[in-house]
C-alpha cells in the first residue's frame, strides 16, 4: 500500500527490518530518531511502527473479547467508559469520538440488550444521563477481566521492570493526550 507520494506508510509496513535507513542515514519519512538506532538494535522498529503494531495487537484482543461476546468494539469501549461514570448523552460522545445520531444508536441498541438505561440528569431534567444496568456491569466486569489478562500475556515477554515501565510511558502518553 501506498500514499500519495507513492511511498509505503509506516503504519502499513510490516514488522520487517529490511527497509531500515543505513547507519547515519536520516529516518525515512514518518519515522523518528528512534528509528535511526536500529542499526544497532535491528528489533527496535521505531517509534511509529511500534505504537501503530502494538495498536494492532490491543485492537485484535479487544475485537476478540467483543465479537465472543456479540458486542462490537464500540459497545465493548461503551460499557468500559460506564464502569464507573454515568455521564450525559453529549460527554459519552465526546469520550468515544462519536456523532449525536451514532452516539443515539449505540445507547439504543445497547437499551435493547437490557446493558445500560437512561434517566434525567439529577441537576437538568432535560439532560440525559447513560448508567450500565445490573447486567451491563456484570459484562463490563467480565469483558474487562478477559480483556485484562489477553493484555497482560501481551507483556509474558518482558520482565517485571519492563512491564513497569511500559505501563508509566503508556500512562504518560495517555494522560498527557487526555488532558488537552
Amino acid at each position: 500500500m501506498t500514499d500519495d507520494a507513492g511511498t509505503t506508510p509506516p503504519a502499513a509496513s510490516a514488522p520487517s527490518r529490511a527497509g531500515a535507513p543505513a547507519a547515519g542515514a536520516p529516518p525515512a519519512p514518518g519515522r523518528t530518531e528512534t528509528a535511526t538506532a536500529t542499526a544497532q538494535d535491528p528489533g527496535d522498529l521505531g517509534i511509529v511502527d511500534s505504537l501503530v503494531q502494538l495498536s494492532f495487537l490491543v485492537q485484535g484482543v479487544l475485537t476478540s473479547v467483543a465479537a465472543e461476546r456479540g458486542l462490537s468494539v464500540v459497545q465493548l469501549r461503551l460499557l468500559g467508559v460506564l464502569r464507573d461514570r454515568t455521564p450525559g448523552m453529549q460527554e459519552l460522545a465526546r469520550h468515544l469520538g462519536l456523532d449525536k445520531s451514532s452516539m443515539t444508536g449505540l445507547v439504543d441498541r445497547a437499551e435493547r440488550r437490557g446493558l445500560v438505561r437512561r434517566g434525567a440528569a439529577p441537576h437538568d431534567g432535560r439532560a440525559v444521563r447513560v448508567a450500565l444496568t445490573d447486567e451491563g456491569h456484570e459484562l463490563a466486569r467480565a469483558t474487562t477481566a478477559d480483556a485484562g489478562r489477553r493484555i497482560h500475556a501481551l507483556t509474558a515477554g518482558l520482565d517485571e521492570a519492563q512491564r513497569s515501565r511500559l505501563s508509566a510511558l503508556a500512562s504518560t502518553l495517555v494522560t498527557a493526550r487526555t488532558a488537552i
